[in-house]
């Protein structure tokens, strides 16, 4: 990649995450517990309240790529995950289909996602992640997740990394409210111990 492309796709990628960060600016703290901060923000528009994690784990970028590259595997440390797996690859790019877990009575989710990888010159890594629903055709048995919109960021401080992990999604269909305010939580909380567990091995 050229480095006016370079530049380019870094200007792109600051315009996105400055729009992410638009819609949910007033975070609220809904969780605090084993070194993990969860914060909840109301989105304009939305039934469904953004989500945000951050931690610091005693690990390298290194590690937290690779293990977050390694598609069906990280399925074991994403909150609800059935299944996952790898449709495309292709220079920073990716594209993954996961299919998710639901409580009773909810139709269980999928959802098909791009993800753009950015390496900062400060040693960080972002990973965008944008809901491509029409990516693939709908699974039977599956409602797709209607939009995402989030990321993945990795930003070195001393011997540590702190990991931010934020998120929106309109799940599709109709989720009980208790159940939406249940996983607003829980999926960032889950998923952030989870990969700690792991990348600190």
């Amino acid at each position: 990649m050229g480095s006016l492309q370079r530049m380019a796709v870094l200007c792109g990628l600051t315009v996105l995450l400055a729009n992410t960060a638009a819609q949910a600016e007033d975070w609220k703290v809904a969780k605090e517990q084993d070194g993990i901060k969860i914060s909840l923000s109301e989105v304009a528009g939305s039934d469904y309240k953004a989500y945000r994690g951050v931690t610091l784990m005693k690990t390298t970028v290194a590690k937290l790529r690779a293990l977050q590259e390694d598609v069906p595997g990280a399925c074991a440390w994403i909150h609800e995950c059935k299944t996952q797996k790898l449709l495309k690859h292709e220079g920073d790019q990716s594209w993954t289909y996961t299919q998710f877990n639901t409580p009773w009575p909810v139709t269980e989710r999928d959802s098909v996602l791009h993800v753009t990888t950015i390496e900062g010159a400060d040693g960080s890594l972002t990973r965008k992640l944008e809901g491509v629903p029409k990516y693939i055709p709908e699974e039977k048995g599956f409602v797709r997740v209607t939009k995402v919109d989030g990321f993945w960021k990795f930003v070195p401080k001393g011997d540590q990394i702190e990991v931010t992990y934020q998120v929106h999604t309109e799940p599709g269909g109709s989720i009980p409210s208790m159940v939406a305010n249940k996983f607003v939580v829980d999926a960032p909380f889950n998923t952030l111990k989870a990969l700690k567990e792991r990348a600190e091995k």
